[in-house]
């Protein structure tokens, strides 16, 4: 009998224009101590599935017909407090993003003990000494004392970790795993994944992985099932499916996957024959986003970061001895010429957002200097003189759900910006070029009547790009820009930035922890750890000679995309430099 069983299953969204079937016909099975991993654009309806088997469904969605069975026992159509039996106790769940699924008002300790307290039998002292080895478990470093601090004191990936902590704290039957690695480097990544494998073999725990990462896939799970547009092509070991797939939508979405061995100009797109019309390369220079750019040349670095320290108050007192302080970063110094992508890489809380928020201005600098362009930003104390600077740095946010103003439609989020900056003429011309923007970013001008709810939190991902690209910045600052996408989406997005640098002079700081993804589009690399960047390189030589060891260790743990063997495909008039 298998632990979690899923028969023709059918959700539904009703709306003014009609109903929209999220899902079709879907049938599949986990068995105990079984990964199965669920891959597809954004939009397929991956997250949607794991909602339905908790009764999680934001409304009106709706299971229209299925049925879904937990060991046996069917558990769609439970009531309210049923189904909350079930919840945490017997399937844990890891939601996508950590900030909507923790409360920013309470203590980690707070969230992490009371679940423990109404899932368990045990007394608070008990719920508490487990809730801090459970962040131990999950890399937290001082856990004893980081289980006191707010959401809000935590990076992105950690956030994620204290996610997945509170998912695993009840010793559950069934994980299902939404996007769990989305945030995390890859050290964590190989941590998590280690807990979540060895939690399955060892205590007979089914997991429901859903991932874009095919890397992931490919080295944790034991079989794959493949999603588009709400139904099921395809399913089976995973090494059958990614290594000799059957359906032609699969072998064009292992095609889109990163390289890692060679660097290529441009990323291969998926070319399903039913997929909707992709993106052809731009020519930028006609285009609105071309136009009126300041191309000044600059002698010197475009962008130069000197000596940055900056500390949070973990701690406060009214007393300057008794209070305590984390140091977010530590003696930071480099610098981006123009036209040039350079990468940061490093562990989550490393402080790699931090930087992108000083030289923002969202986290003024203890001490140190940034300069713009060879205007020192750090000197800067009026807002009215800053503003011009803000338009010619737009920043693409990690977590595309808070970064979004939910009030708002698409159509008012992109044109925002263009407004505030008299970027445009009148409101006809500001309608077509947000029209524009949604069909460069791959959504189509449709979407602009939509709200950010309405969309999946890839689809989010590229609205967020869209407003970035809005004001026409000269420095574009990428925290994380495609962790939230699947390959197809993402090499559309990061084909549209390389065209963006190439015709505009496009200089970016890209921040990721997808190390394929950085080797692609980054000219330098700095490696970050603990606050304190340990060494800065050519893009190719971090890669193939890494001198630092924390370097050599990230690049040891980067994930090996073990697939369909892509030796055939023709990369002739992309590669960069090798073969």
């Amino acid at each position: 009998m298998a632990l979690l069983e899923v028969r023709k299953l059918r959700i539904e969204y009703p709306s003014r224009h009609g109903v929209v079937a999220a899902v079709d016909d879907l049938s599949f099975a986990v068995e105990k101590g079984e990964i199965v991993g669920v891959v597809g654009e954004s939009g397929a309806g991956k997250s949607t599935i794991g909602n339905a088997v908790i009764d999680l469904l934001s409304p009106p969605g709706h299971i229209a017909s299925g049925e879904v069975y937990l060991d046996g026992e069917l558990i769609s159509g439970l009531g309210p407090s049923a189904i909350r039996e079930i919840r945490g106790r017997r399937i844990g769940f890891i939601f996508q993003d950590p900030m909507t699924s923790l409360n920013p008002l309470l203590t980690v300790e707070y969230q992490m003990v009371e679940t423990l307290l109404a899932n368990t039998d045990l007394t608070r002292e008990q719920a508490r000494n487990k809730a801090i080895s459970l962040l131990d478990a999950v890399g937290i470093p001082e856990p004893d004392l980081r289980i006191k601090q707010y959401p809000h004191q935590f990076s992105g990936g950690m956030r994620q970790r204290v996610v997945i902590a509170i998912a695993l704290s009840c010793d559950p039957e069934l994980i299902i795993a939404d996007e769990p690695t989305t945030a995390l480097d890859v050290s964590i990544q190989d941590q998590i994944l280690t807990l979540i494998r060895t939690l399955c073999k060892e205590r007979n725990v089914g997991c429901m992985l859903v991932t874009h990462d095919m890397g992931v896939v490919s080295n944790v799970t034991d079989r794959v099932a493949v999603m588009y547009r709400g139904r099921l092509v395809e399913i089976g070991p995973t090494g059958q499916v990614l290594g000799v797939p059957e359906h032609a939508y699969t072998r064009s979405l292992i095609s889109a996957v990163p390289r890692s061995d060679v660097k290529l100009r441009r990323f291969p797109l998926v070319s399903y024959i039913e997929d909707a019309k992709e993106m052809s390369p731009l020519d930028l220079k006609a285009h609105w986003l071309g136009q009126n750019q300041d191309q000044r040349s600059y002698e010197g670095a475009l962008l130069r970061v000197e000596h940055c320290n900056l500390r949070f108050v973990t701690k406060d007192s009214l007393f300057a001895s008794r209070r305590e302080y984390l140091q977010a970063t530590n003696d930071v110094s480099f610098e981006i010429n123009e036209g040039e992508t350079f990468g940061l890489v490093g562990e989550s809380g490393s402080g790699k957002s931090t930087i992108a928020r000083a030289i923002t201005g969202l986290y003024p600098p203890d001490s140190g200097n940034i300069w713009f362009e060879g205007i020192e930003l750090t000197a800067i104390k009026s807002e009215l003189q800053r503003r011009p600077l803000r338009r010619q740095m737009q920043m693409v946010f990690q977590n595309p759900y808070s970064s979004l103003n939910p009030r708002m439609r698409v159509a008012d989020i992109i044109a925002e910006p263009i407004r505030f900056h008299r970027l445009a003429g009148n409101e006809a011309q500001i309608r077509q070029i947000v029209s524009d923007l949604l069909d460069h970013v791959g959504l189509g001008s449709h979407a602009g009547v939509k709200f950010p709810h309405e969309f999946s939190g890839g689809q989010r991902q590229r609205i967020s790009i869209a407003r970035a690209l809005a004001t026409r910045p000269r420095l574009l600052i990428c925290d994380e820009p495609t962790s939230a996408l699947d390959v197809s989406v993402q090499a559309q997005i990061l084909n549209l930035l390389k065209d963006l640098q190439d015709e505009l002079k496009l200089t970016m700081l890209f921040i990721s922890h997808d190390l394929p993804v950085i080797r692609q589009m980054c000219d330098r690399v700095g490696v970050m750890k603990k606050g304190t960047l340990v060494e800065v390189a050519p893009t190719e030589q971090l890669f193939t000679a890494p001198s630092h060891p924390y370097s050599r260790s990230l690049i040891s743990l980067m994930p090996e995309f073990k697939g369909m063997s892509r030796e055939g495909l023709d990369i002739s008039d992309m590669a960069v430099g090798q073969s």
